[in-house]
């Protein structure tokens, strides 16, 4: 039996875990980085600190397996980070600029990002200022369970009055594509690295 609910902060040490091993383009990372909660650093334990009540987990037997985290304001989110969530990372860990980007280590260049942190493009946000991150362990994948996660945070979105929201995901990772685009994603961008999606939320 999986359960859906909000995230608690007693749910932290697998946000970070799921991240993990969900941060190679969905598959598994961890034999990537030396740092095993760097990762989740960046993209997931900053949700449960700032966005609390647009976090939510699938959990199971074996305990957590899924989140969905998002944010409603991404230029806020992004100050608060700036303000209160990258100095004490920033002294953790050292900025790797004077190392060249090709030879950065995956994690010198979570380092950099941690020092560098890139802010989501204005003409995006006017239409799409919310953002999102989903990931799921292989063992609470399917039955609906994804969509479901997606459909709890979008009405929470919608409820707190967001017209719309954006999110990346890894240009290999063509199975979240299609399940994003299923949803009603369309697509926004696209690097060679990654792709953005967004969705209208407001009369949908």
């Amino acid at each position: 039996m999986v359960t859906l609910r909000p995230a608690r902060e007693s749910d932290r040490a697998a946000l970070l875990g799921i991240c993990l091993h969900t941060g190679d383009s969905g598959q598994d990372a961890a034999h990537l980085y030396r740092d095993p909660l760097l990762l989740g650093q960046v993209y997931a334990a900053p949700y449960l600190s700032f966005a609390p009540d647009f976090a939510f987990v699938l959990e199971d037997a074996l305990g957590v397996g899924g989140y969905v985290l998002g944010a409603p304001d991404t230029a806020a989110f992004e100050d608060t980070l700036e303000r209160a969530w990258w100095p004490a990372l920033r002294r953790a860990h050292p900025d790797p600029a004077a190392t060249p980007a090709p030879e950065r280590t995956p994690d010198q260049r979570i380092a950099h990002l941690i020092h560098h942190p890139p802010r989501a493009p204005r003409e995006l946000l006017a239409a799409y200022p919310s953002h999102l991150h989903i990931d799921l362990l292989p063992r609470v994948q399917g039955g609906g369970r994804g969509r479901a996660l997606m459909h709890t945070l979008l009405g929470a979105l919608r409820a707190a009055g967001s017209p719309g929201v954006h999110l990346g995901v890894g240009a290999r990772n063509v199975n979240a594509q299609g399940f994003y685009r299923h949803l009603g994603f369309t697509e926004l961008a696209r690097t060679p690295g990654a792709v953005t999606f967004g969705l209208r939320l407001r009369g949908t």
